[in-house]
């Protein structure tokens, strides 16, 4: 083999990053992503300075406004950031906070205890992935000011002004070249802001759009835009009456916990709150960041539960006609709970600071749990006996449910070599390449079997609605033959357990096909419920995608035109008759079986011409709050989504 070098590798092609420049060339490292998620989470990188401003105790009001241009206006009134000469970088500290990777008082114990960004990076991410930013300092009776392109300062910081207020005011306009993604969305932002004000009681926290004007003042001409308020006296107690206001409650209020290790460094809180359905609902917060991965906090408080629960429960003698064996899974089934820890130095696994390693962390909340809801049961008996008795039938769901699953397994095996006589298989064994399609009707089915390139694509025909899982009894699950047939054709093991499995996965995209109508609608909904609340997985995993059919074919002569929605039949009126509906033939379709199979496989099969959205998500508390409002028995909070979102809706003629 060769050793010489025909390419000329030399020092020559060593590239050295100055300043942000490693942040324009990998934004991903930084962020995220440059899509919809790293664009907000610019955002949330500046907010958090304002929240780490408030929980040193000088900041009571956030304000955030979304420009007309889309740019971002974040303001406090902190303290402000520093202005005086910087002796190490010789500039002002304004302008090192702003340009300098690392650089910030929250690796100064002394400023901040605790902190969000506690790699230091945040603001001047922002600066660098932004094509104009801008900084007001309000500190000390005077206001500083300094502008940025792409990172670099367009002038040295210089006084403007003077002022009674103070704290920091932040503009930035996100680089069009950097982001695949340009659009703030107010939800999105309101979701996050709502969550930081649960997080941190008694802070203000205003969400304003300038693109979305509600009303104009007749007298002045002044505008009213669209505006939430954010705050919440109460915190993690109001927190998880939010993330129940779907459910029906055991009791009332929440169980609220706090406390702290022995030298009070590591403050702990939670809130916990029993309701009648079968889902375990933990969110878990380190230095308000979302742990959605859990970590050593969550280990420790589910050890205390159990330990705690099982205690009284023998204590009070309620096990003792219990003939089967309690675990961790039956004491939490039910329950919502937010946990909300701070620790001066946390170590997170991974980049995305999703997972906290912390292993002293485990035992601080083991501690703290296990001795302020030992004196709440104690204290609290009728409410201590009304848990315990879930815990008790949730066993018994439990052992019914497994009792099914066994069933299953066992009919795997009896029918058709293991797989439901419905589907189609497709000839490639290999999942990678192969992907199923989960099809509303039997009449649908018939032409996707007809339609489709039986190598790599198969079938399975649903017939009516699946069971809503929302609802019913976890052991009824079983018993639904829909479900039961998604679950072989799919190869999925160890459903409804902490083994849960996709090792034998034999489809790496499966894709739900329903009609564009209020019924295909509703069926996909309660596809998706099921995959949310037991197959969360193999969403995470990025394996389940939704068909969309077209909702028009435009016709004249031999000329055809498919449109998704109406803006596209518009313009393909426009186009083929210059305008003139009554020069063309409109056939709009009310049902996927209203397709040939031909048609079928040309506009929502074939992988070189359909459109698939990969179901994601975003935010667990949206989900778990969508899910179980549109799902569950309550009925006020599913018609206040329908009133609150009615001007989303579009009528198709």
């Amino acid at each position: 083999m060769s050793t010489s070098d025909p390419k000329g590798y030399s020092a020559s092609n060593i590239q050295v990053l100055e300043g942000l420049e490693a942040v324009r060339k990998r934004p991903a490292m930084y962020i995220g992503d440059v899509g919809m998620r790293g664009l907000h989470h610019l955002v949330y990188e500046v907010v958090d300075n304002s929240i780490d401003e408030a929980l040193a105790g000088y900041c009571s009001e956030i304000e955030v406004w979304i420009n007309e241009d889309n740019s971002i206006t974040v303001r406090d009134n902190g303290r402000g950031i520093p202005v005086d000469f910087h002796e190490k970088e010789q500039k002002s500290a304004l302008e090192v906070v702003m340009t300098v990777l690392h650089a910030g008082g929250k690796f100064d114990k002394d400023t901040y205890k605790v902190s969000g960004g506690l790699h230091g990076v945040g603001v001047s991410c922002v600066n660098a992935l932004s094509e104009m930013c801008k900084v007001n300092v309000y500190r000390d009776g005077k206001i500083y000011s300094q502008t940025y392109h792409i990172g670099i300062p367009e002038e040295p910081v210089k006084e403007i002004g003077v002022t009674d207020r103070r704290g920091t005011e932040t503009i930035f306009l996100p680089d069009k070249s950097i982001f695949t993604e340009s659009i703030y969305k107010f939800d999105i932002l309101a979701s996050r802001l709502r969550e930081l004000a649960f997080l941190n009681k008694g802070i203000k926290i205003t969400l304003t759009d300038r693109r979305e004007v509600i009303q104009v003042q007749e007298e002045t001409g002044e505008k009213d835009f669209l505006t939430k308020v954010f705050y919440s006296e109460g915190g993690l107690v109001e927190f998880v009456k939010y993330l129940d206001s779907a459910r029906v409650p055991m009791f009332d209020p929440p169980i609220y916990i706090s406390g702290a290790d022995e030298n009070g460094e590591t403050p702990v809180e939670l809130a916990i709150l029993y309701n009648d359905s079968y889902v375990e609902n933990i969110h878990s917060y380190v230095n308000n960041i979302n742990t959605y991965e859990g970590g050593t906090h969550i280990s420790g408080f589910k050890k205390a539960l159990t330990r705690s629960l099982k205690a009284y429960a023998d204590k009070s003698g309620l096990l003792n006609k219990l003939k089967i064996e309690i675990t961790g899974d039956d004491f939490r089934e039910g329950i919502t709970c937010v946990i909300s820890v701070k620790v001066a130095e946390p170590q997170f696994e991974g980049q995305t600071k999703t997972k906290l390693g912390n292993s002293d962390v485990a035992g601080i909340v083991e501690g703290i749990v296990n001795k302020y809801l030992t004196y709440y049961l104690e204290e609290n008996p009728v409410i201590a006996k009304k848990i315990v008795q879930k815990v008790i039938l949730a066993a018994e769901a439990r052992t019914a449910a497994r009792k099914a699953r066994e069933m299953v397994q066992r009919k795997n095996v009896m029918v058709s070599g293991g797989l439901p006589g419905k589907l189609a298989d497709c000839s490639d064994k290999d999942p990678a390449n192969c992907e199923i399609y989960l099809v509303e009707g039997d009449s649908a089915g018939g032409s996707a079997k007809q339609g489709r390139n039986r190598s790599f694509q198969a079938i399975l025909p649903l017939r009516g609605k699946i069971l809503n899982v929302e609802k019913a009894h976890p052991a009824r699950i079983y018993d639904n033959e829909e479900i039961k047939n998604m679950i072989i054709a799919m190869g999925i093991q160890g459903i409804g357990t902490e083994e849960l499995s996709l090792e034998k996965l034999r489809y790496h995209k499966i894709i739900i096909m329903t009609d564009a109508d209020v019924d295909g609608s509703h069926i996909r909904t309660l596809i998706l419920t099921f995959f949310y609340r037991y197959l969360r997985l193999l969403v995470e995993a990025g394996h389940v995608y939704i068909a969309l059919p077209p909702l028009y074919l435009v016709k004249k002569g031999k000329e055809e035109v498919y449109c998704w929605n109406e803006e596209e039949r518009k313009m393909a009126v426009e186009s083929i008759a210059g305008g003139d509906e009554s020069k063309v033939n409109i056939q709009r379709y009310k049902g996927l079986g209203e397709m040939n199979p031909e048609q079928l496989w040309s506009t929502t099969m074939d992988p070189e011409k359909r459109t698939l959205q990969k179901v994601t998500i975003e935010d667990t508390i949206q989900a778990d709050l969508l899910f179980s409002m549109l799902m569950g028995d309550e009925v006020p909070p599913r018609r206040e989504f329908i009133e609150q979102n009615a001007r989303y809706a579009r009528i198709d003629a």
